[in-house]
This record gives structure tokens, sequence and C-alpha cells, in this order.
């Protein structure tokens, strides 16, 4: 089998033998409406969808029809309006967003001039006579508006793609200096984005752009340029749409068949990678009438290639093309209430809910603090695919939670940055995490905890100090999916751990421990001191207090407990367990449980 990694080119796939699930049905449901725009994370096939179109309606592919679609759904029951387009695509990922205003529309024009000259030529290559085409390098505007006066003297019109749509504009957001002025420069007012959009706006018809499709990652631009664009249907909660994008599971499961059959592996060996791939990969829901979870495409690929070609499984679970992604949590984290929202999303079972997933907001609320409430963050997470739909509660709000392992890295990183920005500090942190699952030792990670990690919170974070804080500022270290699989709040048998960490089925071999740990937090008046006394108490001292006592007892009865279940469930491990026991944000002591 040979996997499209990277590739987004839809005849190459389908004709080259790459590895390709059959997603052609949804074309008949995408030709119901004129103008669409689809919304998906990066890296979750949002190109090759473009290009799967692209094939399908080019009228100068007509020839090459059955060769590209002919063992596909479509290519049994195509509709009348295949090959019967003129193709203008537009790619805005090419865009440099370098430089001034000025300097991003001067490059927005020269790929649009430049894709219509490829316009102009292949298609007078392909023999279609088309009249001059005037290109004005100055401004793309007027090359549009030649370009279809060229159109409108042949029998067809012109479907117009675009990927990528908002790419350029929101590394312009993101951006570190004078972002506002240059965003606000492009996409409002007459800056060239908007002026764009409402050209096409006003050349939809059906002897010029009879038909246009538009992806991208987010909405923040196209609500910008709404006055300009306000015509296309927006089709990324649709339910019939979930899956146009990504895996099913029953479509992952023959290939991991294949290839453990090919490897010469035994048949359980499929549920282990399956199972591997379901926890870091699957969990993606974009509709609120969809239950099936779908997997990251790219990850998916990235996966099943590494583990065909040596028999093992990726070394990283994360590929590295989607770890850019962790900008977006920097953002977040810039932002007063986005601290909170992160270190609550990094529990597995802390989902949160909201009125409803934002589709309209631009950069006013991007940028104004005001306008950054819970609901905002969260939605802006969703369009970033860190976050997914989990569902509705009673009283009928949206639940968002954190798709899967590999997201869930994501926010880990972020976190550890917010609080330990120094390099040095973040290796010395790591080191003492290291030795407790190397030599299942505590006290170092505790003595880093307690004299150097906590020191980076302030008194106004007492607000929100619990056990779930203390938790995660330990998982940020501890964090290590190239080893374990790392889950926060694992449920064993109608209970849940706090923190296990069990060596991944192709890591047993190394010399590590399984870890269990189970977190208690006492606050400074239940322990009846401040924390001034609680910093000068010796270690003998703090363990003699009588709730640090009992909590460390209730603690070892829990670990206790959970590691015979662990133990039942995965029968091979070499079980570390640990009660840690924070006093507010002074003191931290803990307890190895044989």
């Amino acid at each position: 089998m040979k996997y499209p990694y990277g590739i987004s080119d839809f005849k190459k796939i389908n004709t080259k033998g790459y590895f390709y699930w059959d997603r052609t049905n949804k074309i008949p449901l995408l030709e119901q409406s004129d103008s669409q725009l689809f919304i998906r994370p990066r890296r979750f096939g949002k190109s090759l969808v473009l290009s799967m179109l692209e094939n399908y309606y080019d009228v100068a592919k007509k020839d090459e029809f059955s060769k590209i679609f002919g063992n596909l759904a479509i290519g049994k029951n195509p509709t009348e309006f295949r090959n019967s387009y003129f193709i203008l695509k537009w790619d805005f990922s090419c865009i440099d967003p370098s430089g001034t205003a000025d300097d991003i529309k001067q490059s927005l024009f020269d790929h649009i001039n430049a894709c219509i000259e490829g316009f102009h030529s292949l298609y007078n290559y392909k023999g279609y006579d088309l009249p001059e085409i005037r290109i004005n390098y100055e401004n793309a505007l007027y090359s549009i508006k030649s370009l279809l006066s060229a159109v409108q003297k042949t029998p067809y019109p012109v479907y117009l793609l675009i990927d990528e749509y908002d790419n350029f504009a929101n590394t312009v957001m993101m951006g570190a200096q004078s972002k506002e002025s240059r965003y606000n420069a492009i996409v409002h007012d007459e800056g060239p984005l908007r002026t764009l959009f409402k050209m096409v706006k006003s050349s939809t018809s059906s002897t010029m752009f009879d038909r246009v499709f538009i992806t991208g990652v987010s909405p923040v631009v196209m609500s910008d340029i709404t006055s300009g664009y306000n015509i296309a249907k927006n089709i990324y909660f649709k339910s019939e749409f979930n899956d146009l994008c990504g895996f099913k599971e029953n479509e992952i499961k023959p290939i991991i068949e294949q290839i453990v059959k090919q490897c010469g592996f035994k048949k359980n060996k499929t549920d282990e990678a399956l199972d591997l791939m379901r926890t870091y990969y699957n969990g993606h829901v974009f509709s609120f009438e969809k239950d099936e979870a779908i997997y990251n495409p790219t990850l998916c690929i990235y996966f099943l290639e590494q583990f065909e070609q040596s028999c093992k499984y990726p070394r990283k679970m994360l590929d590295s093309n989607l770890a850019t992604d962790e900008s977006k949590l920097e953002y977040i984290a810039q932002i007063p209430k986005g601290k909170q929202l992160l270190m609550d999303l990094i529990q597995k079972d802390h989902p949160i809910s909201i009125p409803d997933i934002e589709d309209r907001f631009g950069i006013k609320e991007m940028l104004s603090d005001n306008s950054k409430d819970r609901t905002f963050l969260a939605s802006f997470l969703y369009y970033f695919g860190v976050l997914t739909i989990a569902g509705e509660t009673d009283e009928l709000e949206v639940i968002l939670k954190v798709p899967n392992l590999v997201m869930q890295s994501l926010y880990v990183e972020r976190i550890q940055k917010m609080f330990l920005p120094e390099p040095g500090e973040r290796d010395d942190g790591k080191w003492a995490a290291k030795q407790v699952y190397q030599k299942a030792e505590m006290k170092p990670l505790c003595d880093f905890m307690e004299t150097r990690y906590f020191k980076v919170f302030k008194n106004r974070d007492y607000k929100w100090a619990n056990e779930l804080t203390v938790k995660t500022t330990f998982l940020t270290l501890l964090y290590n999916d190239i080893i374990f699989i790392m889950d926060s709040e694992k449920e064993i048998e109608r209970g849940y751990a706090d923190l296990t960490m069990i060596v991944r089925p192709d890591k047993r071999h190394a010399t590590v421990y399984d870890v269990l740990i189970e977190f208690k937090y006492v606050n400074l008046k239940d322990a009846g001191i401040s924390g001034a006394q609680a910093e000068k108490l010796s270690e003998k001292e703090l363990y003699q207090i009588p709730v640090i006592q009992q909590e460390l007892e209730n603690g070892t009865k829990q670990v206790v407990e959970y590691g015979k279940k662990l133990e039942q469930r995965h029968k091979n491990l070499r079980l570390a367990t640990f009660v840690v026991v924070a006093l507010g944000f002074e003191r931290v002591c803990f307890k190895k449980v044989e």
C-alpha cells in the first residue's frame, strides 16, 4: 500500500495506487448549493476535497473521467454537471503575510494574476481557444474582470475554488507587530480581501462564477468580510459532511489488518494498534447530530505509513506538521481568562459547556479583552481542532472536550511554557520527572514543585487552586507520549485514578516503570496555618499535620485498589504507585505505596 502523506492531488492518489477512502458520494450533496464555505482544522484533508472537485468538474478532464473516477461511487452515478466547468483555483496559503499591508496586497494580487495566467495558458493548450485575458499586475481585480469577459464568450462557466481562504489573514492576525492595523487594512472597508470577495459575489452567475467552494480553518475572516461576501452557505456543521474529511474507524481497521498480516504479527496485534490509534488520533466530531468520531487523516497516514514500512509504531505519535497549532494555544494563554481554560481542559474528564459555538466573530472580538469570554475562547479552539463537540447538556448547552491524546499533548506543552518560561527551569523539571518513571523516586519532583514551580503562582491563583491544579502542574512535567499512554482521570471499574502512565505496548522492553499517582490538596485554612508558617515547617512537622496524614491514608487506600485493578487489566505492569499531597502552593509531601 502507498500512503498519500503530504499529497493532496486527487488524480495522483486515485490513479497511482495510493490509499484513498471514497468520499465522492458527497458530490451530489455539495451540488445542492452554488456557493459553500467548508471549515476544518489544519491538516484535515480540505485541499484533497478541492482537488476532488477540480478533477470532477474540469471540462478539460472529460476524457479522463473513467480513469480518475471509474472505480468510485460518483463514477458509477455521475451528476449532470460533471466535466462542465472551467476551473479557477486560488490557494491563499501561497500568499506572503510579511511586510506592510501594501506588500501583502501585492502578494495577493500576484497570486491571483499568476492563477489567471495559468488558467488562460492551460485551457488554450487544451484547445478551448479562449479570447485574450488582460493582466494588470497592480490590480488583480481588473484581471478577474478580463477573465470573466473572456469566459462569457465560451459555452462554459467558471467553478471557483479557494483553498485556505483565511490562511494569510490569520497569520497576520497572530503576528507580533502592528497586527491590528495590518489586518484591518486587508479585510476592512475597502481593503483588498473584502473588495476581492465583493467582486466574486457580484460575479456569481451562470455565465461567470457559477459555483464557488471555499475552505478555511475558521470563520473569523469571513465574519470580517461578510458584507463583501454573504452568500456562502456554511456547511461545516452539517451532519452529512461530518466525515467529508478524515477517516472512520471501520475504514482504518482493514488497513491495520493488512499490515499486521504482512508483518507476520499475531491477529491480536490489530486490536493493539487500533487501540493506540484510537487513543491518540480519534475523537473529532463536527456535527451536533453525529455520534461517530472521526480520525485525523494526516496523523493516520503518518502512523500507517511508518507501521507498514518498519513493522513498528511511530516513535512519536504527534506528527511535527501538526505541532504548529500550538501557536493558537499560545494566543489563548496570553488572555487572562484563557489560562484557566487551558488548565481546565487538560483534564480528560473536565469538558466545558457553552451556550453555543460562535460562528460569527471577527477581529474586534479577537483583539478586545472585553469580548473574550468563555464562549469565544472555546469556539476559537473548536475551529482550530484542539476542542471538539462532545454532545449537549440537559440544558441544551454545547459540550466541548479535548479530542485525543495528541491534542492533549499540545495543551500540556503550552501550560508548561506558560508557567516555566525559562528553558533551564523546564529542563530541571523534566529531569526531576524522569526520576519518577526511571527510578520510582518521587522526592526530586516534589522538591522541584515546592521550591520552584509553585513559586510562579500568585496570591490570586488561590481562588481556583484545588486537586486538579496540582495534578495539572505535575502532568506538564511527567507527560511523555513517546514512552507512555498518559491518562488523566482514568476510569477503573467505577473509580477514577488521578494519573496513570502506562508504558506503550511497543515500549514494554524499556527499563522504566508504569506509574500511578493519586493527588490530594489541602488548603491552608483546613491545616490551620498561614503560608508563611507552612514554609517554615520542617519535613517531619509537615507530615505530622493531621489533615495531611488523613489525606495520605485516604490516597493510599485508593492507589492500592486502583493498582490491583490495573494489574488485572494489563497483566505485566512494573507499577510504581504514589500519593502526593500539596499544602496550598507552599509545600508538597508524598508517600510511595509498595
